[in-house]
């Protein structure tokens, strides 16, 4: 007869197994080369960049000034001090999530007092508390612990999201170096196009007073002066704008002192640095575990699956133990007296029958931040092959162009030294000696400006390779 309660016990305890052993399964460990698209083994840009991805392109470029602006900018910059605060944030926040795998408990003293009438006579009665009270949500199924490997997860992507931001301020503080620069020679240019058309109008004016030349000739050159001038006048604007820009990134209020003097310490340097010649990308494979936003995308996704785990556990019965226990006693020194102590305490088993659709809900929510995780770490991990793609292929063109504004540079200021001669002579009409001024400013400026947007080209390299400040 004893024999089917036996077996009854033998079937749940069998159930119960069971479902420990699909509770306890967790999801499938994610690869990070598992792109919905084909990686290449090696870059498709012209060259040969299979060695190991430089690190450390700070130091390659050998500029002091820049070093110790961009280490400034590192410890001052309020943006960078922002994201140090949500690291410390995700990582209290994967504490709290996982605060529910441990007993709660908490202590409650108090006091109570009663009033009471019978018979005309009114008693009174007072008496101390001090109450414990426990809870602990036995997590046999691991849903707390995925919930809390999420967060974690969460607080290891909010940490790359940081060397990330930390390797784009550097980036920034260092282009915004080398565009201050450019600005401030573009500014001297300009101030020496004013002063070689000042010279061009004493010229003029003397031909014009001894009867040489016409009085359109002084007027287009006057003309010629002043253009001159407005664009000294905005030179000059843009070189204490993009001071001032450099300046808050650095963290320091923007006061144009970068601007007024070039006698300080953070003064930038009166030509601009050629790019490190070396030059070593690595391969497409490494750039998923160098890349500090790669990396916190896929870190999300992982964090999206606990997520999903967590929510799907949540389906499975609940066990929890509770307790309660303290003392009352009308005399304050007499309540840690065991002797007047009671306690209790109980556990429970809930699961889950009818919510109304809300944990189902809560999967089908998950799924979908799953997918949405999925597609966001294949989109980052896409835009960062194409940047490294991108700033590969134009160091070849940048250089090219470079060295044809090179040429065109000597070739106009040799044609602005004929035309002066030539025009003395009176062999060519003013309109070609401005024309030949005109060449040389723009070509001077184009070059400037290529050779700014070369350097910064190769520190998009450097960002867009992952490497290290």
């Amino acid at each position: 007869m004893p024999v089917k309660p036996v077996r009854s016990m033998l079937w749940i305890l069998s159930a119960l197994l069971a479902l420990l052993a699909i509770g306890c399964e967790s999801a499938p460990p994610r690869d990070a080369s598992a792109l919905a698209f084909p990686a290449p083994q090696h870059w498709t840009s012209n060259g040969h960049f299979a060695e190991p991805a430089t690190t450390g392109w700070l130091e390659a470029f050998n500029d002091g000034r820049l070093t110790a602006l961009v280490k400034g900018g590192l410890t001052d910059n309020f943006d960078l001090k922002t994201a140090a605060a949500r690291v410390d944030a995700a990582r209290e926040q994967a504490v709290i999530a996982g605060a529910g795998r441990w007993p709660q408990l908490s202590f409650t003293p108090g006091y109570q007092r009663e009033t009471s009438r019978s018979g005309g006579e009114t008693s009174e009665y007072g008496a101390f508390t001090a109450m414990f009270n426990l809870s602990w949500e036995l997590d046999v199924w691991g849903r707390i612990k995925a919930g809390q490997q999420a967060a974690e997860t969460e607080a290891e992507a909010a940490g790359d999201d940081y060397r990330a931001a930390r390797l784009s301020l550097a980036a920034r503080i260092a282009q915004t170096y080398f565009e201050f620069s450019e600005a401030q020679l573009q500014a001297d240019v300009a101030a020496q196009s004013v002063k070689d058309r000042g010279v061009i109008v004493d010229l003029v004016r003397g031909r014009f007073n001894k009867g040489l030349t016409r009085g359109l000739d002084l007027r287009l050159v006057l003309t010629d002066l002043a253009n001159a001038e407005a664009q000294l006048a905005q030179a000059r604007n843009e070189v204490q704008l993009i001071g001032r820009r450099l300046q808050a990134l650095l963290g320091q209020y923007p006061d144009n002192q970068l601007a007024q003097s070039r006698s300080n310490e953070f003064d930038t340097a009166l030509s601009l640095p050629q790019p490190p010649s070396t030059l070593a990308a690595g391969l497409p494979a490494e750039l998923l575990e160098r890349r500090p936003d790669v990396i916190a995308a896929f870190k999300r996704l992982q964090a999206a699956d606990s997520r999903m785990e967590s929510a799907e556990k949540a389906l499975l019965p609940r066990v929890t133990l509770t307790g309660a226990g303290g003392s009352s006693s009308a005399a304050l020194t007499e309540i840690i007296d065991p002797r007047a102590a009671a306690w209790n305490l109980a556990a429970g088993l809930a699961q889950p029958l009818f919510t109304g659709g809300r944990l189902q809900g809560e999967i089908r929510f998950n799924e979908a931040k799953v997918q949405e995780a999925f597609n966001q770490y294949q989109s980052v991990a896409l835009n960062a092959f194409r940047e490294v793609e991108q700033a590969l292929a134009a160091e070849a063109w940048l250089r090219n162009q470079e060295q044809a504004l090179r040429e065109a540079v000597q070739q106009t200021e040799a044609s602005r030294k004929l035309a002066v001669y030539s025009y003395r002579q009176g062999l060519i009409e003013i309109l070609t000696l401005l024309d030949s001024y005109r060449s040389t400013l723009n070509a001077q400026s184009a070059h400037l400006a290529v050779q700014r947007q070369l350097l910064n080209n190769r520190i998009n390299l450097y960002l867009a390779l992952g490497g290290g400040v």
